[in-house]
C-alpha cells in the first residue's frame, strides 16, 4: 500500500510532464471513442430494425437492391410460396423499386445521391418501427412523397415546413413529386430515403412492371427455411432469399467496418506517440527517483513490487487521460454526420452512439497504452541495484 501511494503521489509531484502525457492519451482516446461511436451509430441506424420473420427477395447474384430486378411474374409466384403470412386474407408481399437521384446539398458541399424508394401500401405495415413525424402519408397513385427525418433539410427540395409539407423533388423524366410528410424508422436506413408511390417510381425511372426487391412477411421466423427452399429451388424464378435482419446487417457492415478500421488506424498512429510520451514520463520518473527506489529496495520491497508500482503509476496516468477523452467524446452523441453508403451509392445520415461497450473499449485501450508505454521504465526501476541506486 505504501509503494502504491508513493507512486501515485509522484504523478502530482511531476505535474507538467504528467499533464502533457494525460493530454496526449486523452486525444487518442477521444479519436478512438469517436470512431467506435460513429461505427456503432451507422450499424444501429441501418440494421437494428431488421425482422427475422420478414424475407427479402433479390435477383440471384445481386448483393444490393440497386443491382436487383424482379419482374411481376416472379412477385406473383412469391405470393403462392409456402410460409407467407396473410394477416388480412391476402399474402403480405411488398414489391419495392429502389433508385438514386443526384441532388444539391443545402450546405453547399456539392451534389450527393439520395435513395428513392417506390412502395405500395404494404411497405408501411412491414416496418413496425416506422411512424409519421409530421404531415401525412402520400395518396396511392399520386405524385406525392414522404421523406425520412434524417435527410430533411440536407438536400435542396427537402426543406419541408414544420407540418411536413412543402418540399418538391424532381425524379427521372422531369417528373416532380411533392413532399407531404416526414417519417421516422429507427434501425432502418429508410430514414435517409425519399418514398414515393411504386407506380410513380416505375414511370419516372422507366422500369414498368419491375421491382428491385420484394419484402415478404412470413407466418413465423421458422418458416424462412421452407420459403427459401421453395423459391431458390425454382430455377425459372432465379431469386435469392435472405432474412431482413441479415440483409440490413450486411448492408451496414461495409460502412461501419470502414469507419471502425479507419478510426482504429488513426488512433493507433496517435497511440504510438502517446505511449512514447508515457515512456518518457516514466523514464524521467525513474531517473529522478533512483535514491528513493534504492531506499525502498533496502527496506525490503521486492523487484516485483517495484515493477508493479511503476506499472500502476503508468496505467493510472493513461487511464486518467482515457477517462478525460471519453468524457470529451460524450457530447458527440448530439452530432449527426452524412456519409456515402457504397452498398446503395447514396447518402446515409446517422449519429454517434455512445454505448457502454464502446466507452469501455476506449478506456481499456487507454489503460493498455499505459501498460505498454510503462513496461520498459518499470523494468529499469525494478532491476536497479540498491547500492547503485543509493549512490546515484
Amino acid at each position: 500500500m505504501v509503494a502504491i501511494l508513493y507512486n501515485l503521489r509522484s504523478l502530482f509531484v511531476r505535474r507538467l510532464t504528467s499533464l502533457a502525457t494525460l493530454g496526449g492519451v486523452a486525444l487518442v482516446t477521444f479519436v478512438l471513442a469517436g470512431a467506435l461511436m460513429l461505427a456503432r451509430g451507422a450499424e444501429r441506424a441501418m440494421s437494428s430494425g431488421g425482422r427475422e420473420d420478414v424475407a427479402i427477395v433479390l435477383r440471384s447474384g445481386s448483393d444490393s437492391e440497386l443491382a436487383s430486378s424482379v419482374d411481376t411474374a416472379a412477385v406473383q409466384a412469391l405470393r403462392a410460396a409456402p410460409g407467407v403470412a396473410a394477416p388480412w386474407g391476402e399474402p403480405n408481399v411488398s414489391p419495392e423499386l429502389v433508385s438514386v437521384i443526384a441532388l444539391q446539398k443545402t450546405d453547399e458541399s456539392g451534389i450527393s445521391n439520395l435513395t428513392v424508394r417506390g412502395v405500395g401500401e404494404r411497405a408501411f405495415g412491414l416496418r413496425p418501427t416506422l411512424s409519421l413525424v409530421s404531415g401525412r402519408f402520400p395518396r396511392p397513385g399520386s405524385d406525392e412523397a414522404i421523406v425520412g427525418q434524417r435527410v430533411v433539410g440536407h438536400f435542396e427540395g427537402l426543406e419541408v415546413q414544420p407540418d411536413g409539407v412543402g418540399g418538391e423533388v424532381l425524379l427521372g423524366k422531369n417528373r416532380p413529386v411533392h413532399v407531404v410528410g416526414v417519417f421516422r424508422a429507427p434501425g432502418d436506413s429508410a430514414e435517409s430515403e425519399l418514398w414515393v408511390d411504386l407506380e410513380t417510381a416505375r414511370a419516372a425511372f422507366g422500369r414498368t412492371g419491375l421491382a428491385s426487391s420484394v419484402r415478404v412477411e412470413l407466418s413465423s421466423a421458422s418458416e424462412l427455411g421452407a420459403f427459401r427452399e421453395a423459391v431458390e429451388s425454382d430455377r425459372r424464378l432465379g431469386l435469392d432469399v435472405t432474412s431482413e435482419a441479415l440483409f440490413l446487417e450486411a448492408q451496414a457492415s461495409g460502412l461501419s467496418s470502414f469507419i471502425r478500421v479507419l478510426g482504429t488506424l488513426v488512433s493507433a498512429m496517435f497511440a504510438i506517440a502517446a505511449m512514447l510520451g508515457a515512456a518518457i514520463t516514466m523514464h524521467g520518473a525513474v531517473a529522478s527517483r533512483s535514491r528513493e527506489i534504492g531506499t525502498l529496495r533496502a527496506l525490503g520491497f521486492s523487484r516485483g513490487k517495484i515493477l508493479a508500482g511503476f506499472l500502476l503509476e503508468s496505467c493510472a496516468l493513461t487511464l486518467g487521460g482515457a477517462t478525460l477523452g471519453v468524457v470529451c467524446a460524450l457530447p458527440l452523441k448530439w452530432v449527426e454526420v452524412s456519409m456515402m453508403n457504397q452498398s446503395s451509392w447514396s447518402e446515409v445520415v446517422f449519429g454517434f452512439d455512445p454505448s457502454f461497450g464502446v466507452l469501455f473499449q476506449a478506456l481499456v485501450f487507454g489503460a493498455a497504452m499505459g501498460l505498454v508505454g510503462g513496461i520498459a521504465p518499470a523494468l529499469r526501476a525494478a532491476w536497479l541495484r540498491p547500492l547503485d541506486a543509493l549512490r546515484a
